[in-house]
């Protein structure tokens, strides 16, 4: 069996394991250096803002709960050069560390210190300069910052944006020196007494909120446990740990199916000889061992290349997508047993097991019937009977597809996951671009304005709106921020005809399933309240979960004057409301984040999929081919002494593996994509917000035309091998 095809499998799964192996790797390391950051650099256990400083009241009654509490003041300030927005603190030294990556911590006050990956996804680097209030700022250094090593600017956005958002750090002189219009009071807290687990986490979070609302006017409060600029990395980090392993147990049990596909068809060639061997006093044991060597050898000689290329070049590159996404503070390649157990250990199992079941099978025979080569376990029956009316060369291309089903139903696995990896690779880059599109051409207005408190503007067509938001209920999904819209009467905007209910946006009907008739239940969790709203329609806005009200109703239900307003729709930006004012502006940068970090963080992924989806079609149909043709190899050489050419003999054997090809790859990719829209939907709702799955139709064309254009290549190869099958062939072994 060392052959081309053990060649071409040892370069697959040497490849494969590489890329998993330096996967796990890459992935056990940072994680190790994400995990000890909490410790090593002191992260909160939560952070909550404040409407106005905290007094000594409020400082007391915290510390009566255990709690420690730090100033995390922040300052948020638009960037000129790249059109982004800058959260920048003072250097903290007490709790939510920064860890240093390139350059230095701000030494003076032209001098700054920004986050390593949004400086490289704006092109930054160490002594460039940013222009802040007018003034030119060097960059001083790249940081990680240990609370943002996803960058959320806000915990309810479905995807974090390390290109339009970063953060920052200054001395404490340049803080105080930088125009604190919109001054943020951030307060981290850490408890003296860290909860054991999420469950109490919870439990205490909420006896803090509850001390905390009764002393000072609270705008947020995120505990650690929720907040998704910290534990994002962590989570996604062990979902791809698992997501990669499955996928490598799943790829090996297909290729030891293969190869034992390859040994058996090899026992049915050199049967004569086991049988002699048999009837010689060689022991089935031995056979098994004999046969067994080869498929072990490559995958143990595969599994230890690959492990190399993994700890090596691979790890690097994997290190290189993960620091493209978050931003993980510096890293130190570890020994990771278990990926060495995933990838070497797993794969010789799976590789043992199947290949034994299938040999202790096989080799149970008698030595006479091998001599006699009659390999069938049970006395021949009957052959399906087809309807003579059917041509000849049809017939025989059917009786070559029954003889040799185990061979496709093989085909049939490997294509149906070779075209999940595909769906996985071509499809991601039009479902963002789709959802972009649908965010762009259904935004409300161009500038979304939310004030702290109601101002004037003489901004024409600028329409005031009141805004408020409360939490989900349902026990189904963790608990996220549900916009809730006051429009008034006509609005220019948003064009709905209010009854007694109110409408919610399609993100939230889709997400929760909701619809008209429905009631949906919202809880204030500061106020540890419950509102209940019966919902008359759904309005297409697919930006956010979303409730729409009238004004009227809204200023009812919330308690709020009939004349309460706190915020402005305008298709112009409003400059005539002073920024202390203004809490919150959202733009189209705003409304596209999502989109725009999905093709950072999944850009250089999505052609590693295409191409190992591929080069997987191409191994499983190219390997089965080549079994079934040698298999037939008899029967071809006899048809070529009856005169067939080699053309018509092609005509039979390729085009009837061609059919079941093209037959597998059109029913597996419906099959795929029901199954990609199902965990799609599974893995986004636990996101905040909501992502559409949409596919659109040219992506299954494209799929199917590099499917059928990939076994034409095989094809190419098959019917060379064919035209080599000499006709003497015919003569030997003959029964």
């Amino acid at each position: 069996m060392v052959n081309n095809s053990g060649i071409v499998i040892f370069v697959f799964i040497a490849g494969m394991i590489g890329i998993v192996s330096g996967f796990l790797v890459a992935n056990y390391s940072m994680s190790y250096a994400y995990n000890k950051g909490f410790e090593k650099y002191n992260i909160e256990d939560g952070n909550f803002e404040l409407a106005f400083k905290a007094d000594k009241n409020l400082t007391d009654a915290l510390e009566k709960e255990g709690v420690t509490i730090y100033e995390n003041f922040y300052i948020e300030k638009d960037i000129k050069e790249n059109g982004s927005t800058l959260r920048i603190f003072k250097n903290r030294n007490e709790v939510n560390k920064a860890c240093l990556m390139k350059g230095n911590f701000p030494e003076n006050d032209n001098q700054i210190a920004i986050d390593r990956m949004y400086a490289d996804n704006n092109k930054l680097s160490v002594g460039d300069t940013l222009t802040i209030e007018g003034k030119a700022l060097e960059i001083s250094g790249l940081v990680a910052l240990s609370d943002y090593s996803a960058l959320y600017s806000s915990p309810s956005d479905l995807m974090f944006d390390s290109i339009k958002f970063g953060v920052a750090v200054v001395n404490d002189s340049k803080f105080e020196s930088l125009e604190n219009n919109h001054l943020h009071l951030s307060y981290s807290w850490k408890y003296d007494d860290p909860p054991a687990d999420k469950i109490q986490a919870k439990e205490m979070s909420e006896d803090l909120v509850s001390v905390i609302s009764n002393k000072a006017l609270i705008l947020n409060f995120i505990p650690e446990y929720i907040n998704q600029a910290i534990i994002f990395v962590g989570d996604d980090i062990n979902k791809d740990s698992i997501m990669f392993t499955v996928f490598l147990y799943l790829v090996m049990s297909i290729i030891a199916f293969v190869f034992a596909i390859m040994t058996s068809n090899t026992i049915s060639k050199e049967a004569n000889v086991i049988g002699t061997l048999r009837a010689s006093g060689y022991s089935k044991g031995e056979l098994v061992r004999h046969y067994l060597t080869m498929p072990m050898v490559v995958v143990l000689v595969a599994a230890l290349t690959g492990n190399i290329l993994g700890y090596t070049i691979i790890k690097n590159y994997i290190a290189d997508m993960y620091y493209g996404t978050y931003s993980i503070p510096t890293y130190v390649t570890l020994w990771n047993a278990d990926a060495f157990v995933n990838t070497t250990i797993v794969p010789l199992i799976l590789m043992f097991l199947i290949n034994l079941i299938v040999l202790e099978n096989k080799l149970t025979l008698s030595p006479l019937k091998f001599i006699k080569r009659d390999l069938k376990r049970h006395q021949k029956k009957k052959a399906l009977k087809l309807n003579t009316k059917i041509g000849i060369m049809k017939r025989f291309r059917i009786r070559i597809i029954l003889q040799n089903i185990p061979n496709y139903i093989t085909i049939f696995i490997g294509i149906f996951l070779a075209n999940v990896i595909l769906l996985f690779g071509i499809g991601l880059s039009p479902l963002i671009e789709h959802y972009q599109d649908e965010i762009t051409s259904n935004m409300i207005c161009d500038y979304q304005y939310i004030l702290k408190t109601p101002a004037e503007t003489k901004t024409k067509n600028a329409e005031k709106y009141s805004a408020d938001s409360l939490k989900t209920t349902d026990s189904r999904y963790k608990k996220e921020d549900v916009s809730i819209y006051g429009i008034i009467p006509d609005s220019k905007y948003i064009d709905i005809d209010f009854g007694n209910g109110v409408y919610i946006s399609n993100a939230f009907s889709e997400k929760y399933g909701i619809n008209k008739g429905d009631t949906v239940t919202l809880k204030d969790e500061y106020e540890n309240k419950e509102y209940s709203f019966d919902v008359d329609g759904v309005y297409f806005y697919p930006s956010a979960i979303a409730v729409f009200m009238d004004n009227k109703a809204f200023c009812q239900e919330f308690g709020k004057d009939d004349q309460y307003f706190n915020g402005y729709f305008s298709n112009e930006e409003i400059k005539d409301v002073d920024d202390t004012y203004i809490a919150t502006t959202i733009t189209l940068d705003d409304m596209t984040k999502t989109s725009r970090q999905l093709k950072v963080s999944m850009g250089s992924i999505m052609s590693l999929f295409v191409g190992f989806g591929i080069i997987m079609f191409i191994l499983i149909i190219y390997l089965l081919s080549k079994i079934i043709i040698e298999k037939n190899a008899q029967s071809i050489s006899m048809t070529k002494i009856l005169g067939y050419k080699g053309s018509e003999i092609s005509g039979l054997y390729v085009l009837s593996t061609a059919i079941v090809v093209i037959l597998s790859v059109l029913i597996t990719i419906p099959i795929c994509n029901s199954m990609i829209s199902y965990l799609f939907k599974i893995i986004f709702s636990s996101y905040s917000g909501w992502f559409p799955y949409y596919i659109p139709f040219t992506v299954f064309i494209k799929m199917a035309a590099m499917g059928i254009g990939a076994y034409a290549a095989v094809a190419v190869c098959q019917m060379a091998r064919i035209n080599h099958i000499s006709k003497s062939d015919a003569l030997k072994n003959a029964e």
